[in-house]
Order: structure tokens, then C-alpha cells, then sequence
């Protein structure tokens, strides 16, 4: 008999690992098949069991310590993955399946989205406010909104080289000069990069000013010709090439914010 087949048939609740039966007194009840292994724990089995948990449910948790277990439980049950939960003897299904029995949001992994941008520029806001205050000991200063622009153009940066390959291939798909020169698409990650740092630093501006207000001025140039002339439908390689974010005001922003930073600092330089 296998080790699956042995726990299943067992009328014995297994036990959690930490002395604790697993199988609750009273109150509503969930079972939840999920894999503990020694090299493996399923994250998304606990999290179905701390869900069922703050939906107020004791919960039968069962654990698959082997392939072998976990291979016969999806055979048994015609399933492909763990965790399986079950409720007054039905079977949910997975993570995303108690979710939606429980009418909470299941995320698309395909849908476009802002939030990342909005997560990024909110930090870099915040870092911005934080550093003027304590330079200055206040957080509303011009440098702060000058921190702001170089922190949002090195974290940008810091998002496209961690794959460069993978950015250059999406960048390619709307940057003029990239689509003319394919070297600029590896390029442009590095330029941005160290725009940025000059900028944060207040160093070397007869450098950084003309890099940002070049490639500021071809990536907007790009974005408003890809958007709002020929209408096309495509991700921004702005947080990297993974990015689920659709090309369109954000990216136009980024680069209008890195023309208007090196405008600013040519005027306030003279």
C-alpha cells in the first residue's frame, strides 16, 4: 500500500507536525491536501490553510510528504495540482478556486496593470521626501523633487537591467532609434542608470543633462507615435521586460519627467 493511499484510508487524523491533531472539535470544516516535503512546502497550501483559517474553518491538514503521495492523491482525484480542498465533502479545488468560493478577487497573471508603476514612483516619492528631510530637516524642497525624478530614473533602470535580453526584445517593439540601431535597446538601461545617479548626485551635469534629454526625448517621440499615431495595443518596457503594463501615459510621463529634469538643470546650471 502506498504512503498516500495508507494516510487516506487511515480514520486516525494526521498530525501538523507540531503536536496539534489536525482534525478540530467542532465549528465548520475544511480538508486540505497539500505537500510538505523535506526540500518542499507548498506555498500556496499555506496559504489556502491560513484563508480557511480567517474564513473561521478548522482544518483537516492533511500533508503530501512525497512525490509518490502526491502523485497517487492527483491520480485518485483526477486533479494536476495541490493544494485540494474540500468542504462538507466537495471538492474546491486550488488556491485560487477557495478564493473564488469565498467571493474574494483572483488576480489575472495576463491582465494589465499600473500597479507596479504606482508602487515604484510612490517609493521613490517617499525616498525623495524622506532624504530632503533629512539633508534639509524639511521634506518639501526643490532637491526633493529633483531626488525624485533621479530615484524614479535609477529604480526604472535598476527594473531593465535585471534582464536586459528579455527588456531589449519589448523596448524594440516601439523605440525608433532601437528599431534603427539595435544596439541602443542594450544600451538604454545603462544610460538611464547613470543619468539617474548623476542627477541624484548633482555631479557631472555636462554629462547627464544631454543623456537624459536624448533619450527622454526619443523614448517620448516613440511612445506618442506607437499610442497616439498609429493606435497600437502593446506592454511598456519601462519596468522591465516582464512588464504587464500597457504602453501609453506612464511611459510618455517617464520620459516628458527625464526631458523636464534635464531642462531644469540646464537652466538652473547657467
Amino acid at each position: 500500500m502506498s504512503g498516500y493511499a495508507h494516510a487516506h484510508g487511515s480514520a486516525q487524523a494526521r498530525d501538523d507536525g507540531q503536536g496539534t491533531p489536525a482534525i478540530a472539535a467542532a465549528g465548520r470544516k475544511a480538508v486540505l491536501y497539500r505537500m510538505v516535503m523535506p526540500q518542499h512546502v507548498c506555498p500556496y497550501g499555506t496559504k489556502a490553510k491560513d484563508l480557511l483559517e480567517r474564513q473561521g474553518y478548522s482544518v483537516e491538514d492533511r500533508w503530501l510528504r512525497t512525490r509518490e503521495e502526491t502523485d497517487a492523491f492527483k491520480a485518485e482525484h483526477g486533479v494536476r495540482t495541490t493544494p485540494q480542498t474540500f468542504i462538507a465533502g466537495e471538492r474546491v479545488g486550488g488556491y485560487d478556486d477557495l478564493r473564488r468560493h469565498f467571493g474574494k478577487h483572483v488576480a489575472d497573471a495576463n491582465a494589465v496593470t499600473y500597479m507596479p508603476v504606482i508602487a515604484l514612483f510612490a517609493m521613490t516619492a517617499l525616498m525623495a521626501l524622506a532624504a530632503s528631510y533629512a539633508v534639509y530637516g524639511t521634506p518639501l524642497t526643490v532637491r526633493a523633487a529633483e531626488w525624485f525624478i533621479g530615484f524614479s530614473m535609477c529604480v526604472l533602470a535598476l527594473l531593465k537591467l535585471q534582464d536586459v535580453e528579455s527588456f531589449s526584445s519589448m523596448f524594440l517593439g516601439y523605440d525608433l532609434l532601437a528599431q534603427r540601431w539595435v544596439r541602443y535597446a542594450y544600451a538604454y538601461p545603462f544610460c538611464e542608470a547613470l543619468a539617474g545617479v548623476l542627477m541624484v548626485a548633482g555631479a557631472l551635469n555636462w554629462l547627464s543633462i544631454p543623456v537624459a534629454l536624448f533619450i527622454g526625448t526619443v523614448g517620448a517621440v516613440s511612445v506618442f507615435k506607437a499610442v497616439y499615431v498609429d493606435g497600437r495595443d502593446i506592454k511598456c518596457a519601462c519596468v522591465g521586460g516582464s512588464s504587464k503594463v500597457p504602453l501609453g501615459f506612464v511611459s510618455l510621463t517617464e520620459n516628458v519627467m527625464m526631458v523636464a529634469m534635464a531642462l531644469w538643470m540646464l537652466v538652473a546650471s547657467h
